[in-house]
């Protein structure tokens, strides 16, 4: 019985972790650039999108696909850069305690 009631006290701790570590993904960012710096995507660590920037130069009509490549490479960047904050963050929040293969917390 005592065991029990440990790893209920366990299961409550690692609990209230991840309560705080998806608080914690929601103001972390992951910022992705394409185009050596001409679109930046901003994405909040759980994968919102925060913002997209574009510098006036790449604004042309005639280049429009180009424009359109950039901004997928730029989010393609953020999200990978995203996921490996969200890794991190619920990594620590597990306090070391070992994740089968594969698993991955709700976002």
């Amino acid at each position: 019985m005592k065991d029990l009631m440990g790893l209920m006290k366990q299961a409550q701790e690692l609990q209230k972790r991840m309560q705080e570590a998806q608080a914690q993904l929601d103001q972390e960012e992951a910022v992705g650039e394409s185009g050596a710096g001409l679109v930046r995507v901003t994405l909040s660590a759980k994968g919102d999108m925060k913002s997209i920037e574009l510098d006036p130069s790449i604004l042309v009509a005639s280049e429009k696909e180009v424009v359109e490549d950039l901004i997928a490479a730029a989010h393609a960047d953020a999200r990978r850069k995203a996921e490996e904050v969200q890794a991190r963050v619920m990594k620590d929040a597990a306090g070391g305690m070992p994740m089968p293969p594969g698993f991955s917390f709700p976002g």
